[in-house]
């Protein structure tokens, strides 16, 4: 036989009904079981076992022969009528009263913040020093005082010393750092006329070499003339020497010492001074002095003198003619 759908729908309804019969039958034996569960008392459940006195030793057995006659029961008591006792009213609750409000002298003590130490046991050695030390008096108590007073005084006094020192020590330092941008300064200046005074010789040494260079081109060009003119005869004249190369040859020795020499402030300018040079072939220098006349202080002389052996080896080349081992030189204060 074919099953059908109807037949599976029949089937899963009566196994959901099924199913909910079984879940309600269990239910109420849950709850019939519960309703049969007999009450809990408190304390422990009362427990007792049978034994036989036969059984029982001789000793055990004596024992239960000596136990006391039981107590024969008491009459009951025959119902009298109880009187109940007199009890009096209660006295009346009086009334609270208000506080009165303290006054100064009995207001209440505010509670100590903290409980006071216990001293198990007092120190003998602190309480004889108390009850040796007396009780100081009024004029004790003035000293005390003036000896406070005294301190205090002394202790202003030694406060302001230091204040005092504090303001010497910074005003040395002021002083000092003063001081030291001042020397900073001059050495400044210092080196800047240094430099000046380099710059200065430079330009001096540079254009005595110019004017050296234009003496040799000029003496070279007079040799090459007088060359040129050596087969022609020769101009009358006295043997004597040129002129015009004595005052070249003195110019070109002016010009050598002021390129080693630094003009004195005390020194004018243009003012002279004649000069005794003693000196080699070649230039070498062997003495120099300042003679009269001379226009110079103690320290232009020194220089000058000075300035000639620095020049050394003197102009020579070109001069040869006119050549002196003691020249006489009148020379003129000039800057480079």
């Amino acid at each position: 036989m074919r099953e059908t759908r109807a037949d599976t729908q029949q089937a899963i309804v009566l196994a959901i009904i099924l199913h909910v019969v079984l879940f309600a039958l269990m239910f109420a034996g849950m709850l019939w079981t519960r309703s049969a569960a007999p009450q809990s008392a408190a304390g422990a459940p009362v427990e007792a076992d049978l034994v036989d006195a036969n059984a029982l030793s001789a000793a055990m057995q004596r024992v239960l022969d000596d136990r006391p006659e039981p107590v024969p029961p008491l009459p009951e008591p025959v119902d009298e009528p109880i009187e109940e006792p007199v009890v009096p009213p209660p006295a009346p609750t009086p009334q609270p009263q208000p506080l009165p409000s303290p006054v100064p002298e009995d207001s209440p003590t505010p509670p100590q913040s903290q409980p006071q130490d216990f001293i198990p046991k007092p120190d003998t050695a602190e309480q004889a020093e108390v009850v040796a030390t007396p009780t100081p008096t009024p004029s004790d108590e003035k000293k005390l005082q003036e000896e406070k007073r005294r301190q205090a005084q002394v202790d202003l006094t030694e406060r302001e010393r230091q204040q005092e020192a504090e303001r010497k020590r910074r005003l040395a330092e002021r002083a000092k750092e003063a001081k030291e941008t001042e020397e900073r300064e001059k050495k400044l200046a210092e080196i800047q006329r240094k430099r000046a005074e380099a710059e200065r010789e430079i330009k001096l040494a540079e254009q005595r070499l110019k004017q050296v260079a234009d003496a040799q081109a000029r003496a070279s060009n007079r040799s090459s003339e007088s060359s040129g003119a050596s087969d022609a005869s020769p101009p009358p004249g006295n043997h004597g020497r040129d002129t015009g190369l004595e005052a070249q040859y003195a110019a070109a020795l002016r010009q050598a010492i002021v390129s080693k020499w630094t003009r004195p402030e005390t020194v004018p300018l243009g003012s002279k001074c004649t000069i005794i040079i003693k000196q080699l072939r070649g230039g070498e220098v062997t003495s120099a002095s300042v003679s009269s006349p001379c226009a110079y202080d103690e320290q232009g002389r020194r220089s000058i003198e000075a300035a000639v052996l620095k020049a050394q080896p003197l102009p020579y080349s070109g001069f040869e003619s006119v050549f002196a081992r003691t020249l006489t030189l009148n020379f003129e204060a000039a800057d480079r």
